[in-house]
This record gives structure tokens, sequence and C-alpha cells, in this order.
């Protein structure tokens, strides 16, 4: 969008500026009141003191006077902060500071509309923000469980709760047992190496016929393709308990309940869906004009796809095999029916700690699945984004 037709920024009036600041107030004194035990005084303060601030701001709303009361809004915040919540409550309160620092001029200067068309109306406006606040709201939703439990891994009790000496910052409230016990204890370590043996394997045998089933699927001349797909991937539609119970059923009926080989098929079958739908989308670019000239120029098939069609459809084949890997590394509910004493992986260990005994282990474990699981999805995404530039859907 050019500059020329963007909305030019100008002040608001003060009654605008000082009823959105209220409001945004009044959410963060709900949360902090809600923290020191009453939220609708915390609701209350935090309208007025906002209300108030955006009328004072309105008289310093010129640009050279915006880092100076920023810089004001987080020291007046943080020292708040501090008398109200110690060290914790002094980082919270200058992040507050420095939002709101930056909240009233973003406001009070009509920057929200600085990179909007001109002709959108207010309601237009609104729920342009609205939208993508109720976005963040779900991410922080999602992703809150997850930042909970990463630093609870370093406690240094066996708690499953942030102790006081935590809160404070305290350097001897935290530390790196949990992961010594991970990468010693007999019990984790074997479990980790159960899984590392069984879902390497169940994910070549996830990615070679999910790819085969892919490409036979993408010719046209296949009768029945729907229901054949339908079929293929149904073990990620299926409830898992489901799954796990018909497989215990037939994998008894062939012998190899509570092998390794069959862990490692169950666990392939769950990969393989992923597979299929990963190199599914990729084919859909695919131009078939260069297997047929390979063909006109006297290559068999076999020679044909890894020369011409693999390399191309390679990034959703990694992308599958991702999936399938991690599907397999933290999948617990069908090893419980497939698997054995023997055969324990590193999520059916977790499980067992959960249910038997409360070990803080449990936190450090799944502090680095989290790790691998964000390095594999950036792994994903690169791949992706490889993958548009070959089919020429993305600029170089």
């Amino acid at each position: 969008m050019s500059e020329a037709i963007l909305t030019p920024i100008e002040k608001k009036p003060i009654g605008f500026t000082a009823g959105v600041l209220a409001a945004a107030g009044a959410f963060a004194g709900l949360l902090v009141g809600t923290a020191q035990g009453s939220g609708f005084v915390g609701l209350v303060i935090g309208a007025l003191l906002m209300a108030a601030l955006g009328f004072i701001a309105m008289q310093a709303l010129a640009e050279e006077m915006e880092k100076p009361v920023r810089w004001a809004l987080i020291a007046l915040a943080a020292i708040g902060g501090f008398f109200l919540g110690g060290y914790p409550g002094l980082i919270l309160g200058a992040l507050f500071g420095w939002f709101f620092g930056w909240f009233v001029y973003w406001i009070g200067l009509g920057r929200y509309r600085a990179h909007l068309v001109p002709y959108l109306t207010g309601g237009q406006v609104l729920w342009h923000y609205t939208f993508r606040i109720i976005c963040g709201a779900i991410f922080v939703f999602l992703i809150t469980p997850i930042l909970v439990v990463m630093p609870l891994s370093f406690n240094a009790e066996d708690f499953f709760t942030f102790t006081p000496e935590m809160l404070r910052f305290d350097p001897e409230g935290y530390s790196l047992k949990h992961y010594r016990d991970f990468l010693t204890n007999p019990e984790w370590t074997n479990a980790v190496k159960n899984s590392l043996m069984i879902a390497p394997v169940a994910t070549f045998i996830s990615v070679s016929l999910g790819t085969l089933a892919a490409i036979g699927l993408s010719q046209s001349h296949v009768p029945g393709k729907r229901a054949i797909m339908a079929i293929l991937i149904s073990p990620m539609i299926v409830p898992l308990i489901i799954s796990a119970t018909g497989m215990y059923f037939f994998y008894s009926k062939i012998g190899i309940v509570g092998t390794y080989w069959g862990v490692v098929l169950a666990h392939a079958v769950l990969g393989i869906p992923f597979v299929i739908i990963t190199v599914t989308a990729t084919l859909v670019g695919f131009d078939k004009s260069l297997t047929r000239a390979a063909a006109n120029m006297g290559a068999n098939p076999v020679t044909t796809f890894f020369k011409v069609q693999m390399p191309l459809i390679l990034p959703g084949v990694i992308s599958g095999g991702l999936f399938a890997f991690i599907t397999s590394f933290d999948e617990v509910v069908v090893v419980l029916f497939i698997g054995s004493a023997e055969l324990q992986t590193l999520p059916w260990q977790m499980f067992t700690g959960l249910r038997e005994q409360i070990s803080p282990t449990i936190l450090a474990a799944a502090t680095i699945l989290v790790g691998i699981s964000i390095c594999l999805l950036t792994a994903v995404e690169i791949l992706r984004r490889r993958s548009e530039r070959l089919r020429g859907l993305s600029p170089g």
C-alpha cells in the first residue's frame, strides 16, 4: 500500500483517548487486582489511573516529549510494582509502564490508523484490531501452559508450584537437579533410548509407504481415490483409544503385542496420514510434464522418480517425516496397549511418573520435548518455504 493513500496521523480528542486508556487500564487493573485478591478494586483503580494518565498525557503529546513521558511511566510503574510484589512486581510493572507509555501515544496521536486505508469506518477499524486481540488471546491461552512448565523445571524443590524463592528470583530457588536426574536416572535414560530406537524406524516406514501412497493417489486413473484416501488417513481422524484397542486385538492375533516391531508398526500406522497429506499437498503444484519428458528421454520409472520427482517433492516428504517422528516420539496411548515393560518410551515414563509418583523430572523431560518440537517445527517451516520457492509460489 503506497503512503499516499494512508490515513494521516492526527491528534485525537481527549475524551476518546481517555476512554480507550481507561478501558485498557481496567483490564490491566483486573489482572493485577485479581492477583492481589480483589479484582473489582483493581478494575476501578486501573480505569481511573489510566483515564487520568490519558488526560494528563494529552497535554504532553508532542513527539519531543514522548521519550521523557515513556521513561517516567516505566519508572513509576516499576516502583508501584515493587511495592505490590517485590522484584517480580518490579519487572511486571516496568513492562506495564513500557506498554502504556507506547499505547498512550499510539492512541492519542492516531498512530493506529497510520497503516490503514483512510476510507475505513470507526467500526471497521475497531474490528481490525479486535480480531487481532482475539487471535493474540487465543495464542496466549495455548502457549501459557508451555511457558509455565519451563521455569518450573528449574525448581530447586520437589514441587510442581512456584516456591517463594523462585518468585523472589532468589538463585537458591533454582536448580538443574531435575535435568541431572533425567540424564542419569536409568528409568529415564532407558525410556529415551527406547523412543530413539522406535521413532526413527517408524518414521522411515511411514515416509516410505506414505510417499508411495501419495504418488499413487495423485494419478488421475486410480479408481476410488477418495475412499482410499479416507481409509489411509483414518488413524488421524479416529479417536486414538479406538485405534489402540483395534491394534491390540489385531496384533495379538499375529503375536507381535509387546514386541519391538509391534510398537514400530503401530507408530508407523499413526505417522502415515501425516506423510500422505504433506506429500499430496506438495504434488498439487508438481508439473507432470516433467515426468513425461524424462520418459521420452529414455528414463525408466525408478530413475524418473529419484532424479526428477523426488527432488521437487523432497521438502514435503521431509515435512511429513518430521510430523511422523513427532507423532511417534510423543505417542503414549497406543504404546500402553502394544508395548511392554521393557519397551517403555519417554511419554510412557512421563505418564507413569504422573500416575505413581509426582516427580518434577517430568517437567525437565517436558521442557526438552518442547525444545525438540520447536526445532522440528522450525525445520518444517523452512522446508515449506523452500517447497513454495521450488514450485514458483513465492519469490526466491
